[in-house]
């Protein structure tokens, strides 16, 4: 039972949600020498295996699922334990960048509980790509960021993001147009990159008929049946239709979403609403 510590429970967690040792020592801030010997002490007194080593990857055995549930959540009740007490000490202003795909789907009920649970911070929300983000993030102009991994924009891992092809049910089989009419976010935006890489690497012809720094913008020329989008499978509306191999569209990179933090950022509410979000989207 004594195994079973806490520290050692966010080894575990962190270990099946990057799905490799060696990000989950970067997550954890430990040697992957030392997130190693913890699974494998566990292990031992258990007397049971609780992931499957790959060349490259680890993946839950089906015992190691068993105990994900409860580690997630004897680690959910830790963190409300401590809001509990600290929460009515807590105030102060949180300014947060997120991307326009990440801010509609993946914030929203985050920072409602954040709320419910530290009602004296004032928190604020920066609408922006990745890339607009970074330099914000160095001059402390915002305090947190989650986004996506791109060039200037660094920080904790949080889980991959799949991407995907969206098009409206009604839009008479625009995929199978050549060239495939594209509705793209900006240059510099990492899901373009990997949208036009995937294509070009399966030798498929396309147009770019539309460019926007906005999610909204991206989805009207979607509804209205004029393109197909590269997206975050998290940012596609229920509505709209995803698309793949079935369709003759390839597999899309997925997105390393992570959350960055400036060196202004070093103050309690931020560290809450930081550890809110990466409890909460690593589920």
């Amino acid at each position: 039972m004594k195994a079973l510590d806490l520290d050692v429970l966010t080894m575990i967690v962190a270990v099946a949600d990057t799905g490799n040792i060696s990000r989950a020592a970067d997550v954890v801030h430990r040697s992957q020498s030392a997130v190693s010997m913890q699974i494998k002490t566990l292990e031992t007194a258990l007397g049971k295996p609780l992931f499957v080593r790959k060349p490259r990857s680890v993946i839950p055995t089906q015992d190691g699922e068993v105990l994900l549930t409860f580690a997630r959540r004897m680690l959910a009740l830790r963190d409300e334990a401590w809001a509990a007490v600290v929460r009515p000490d807590v105030t102060g202003r949180v300014v947060i960048g997120v991307p326009d795909d990440y801010a509609s789907s993946l914030l929203p009920s985050i920072l409602k509980k954040f709320s419910a649970q530290y009602p004296k911070v004032e928190i604020q929300v920066v609408g922006l790509p990745s890339v607009a983000l970074a330099p914000m993030v160095k001059d402390g102009s915002v305090d947190l960021v989650c986004g996506t991994r791109v060039k200037g924009l660094s920080g904790e891992f949080i889980r991959h993001e799949p991407m995907v092809w969206a098009a409206a049910p009604s839009s008479h089989d625009i995929w199978r147009e050549r060239p495939l009419p594209i509705a793209v976010f900006l240059p510099g935006s990492v899901a373009r990159e990997n949208a036009i890489r995937s294509l070009e690497r399966a030798r498929i012809t396309y147009r770019t008929s539309y460019e926007s720094p906005s999610l909204l913008g991206l989805l009207s020329m979607v509804e209205a049946g004029l393109a197909v989008a590269p997206l975050a499978q998290c940012a596609v509306p229920a509505h709209l239709t995803l698309l793949g191999h079935a369709h003759g569209l390839p597999e899309i990179a997925a997105l390393e979403l992570i959350l960055a933090r400036s060196a202004k950022s070093k103050r309690p509410p931020c560290d809450f609403l930081a550890e809110k979000i990466m409890s909460e989207l690593r589920r």
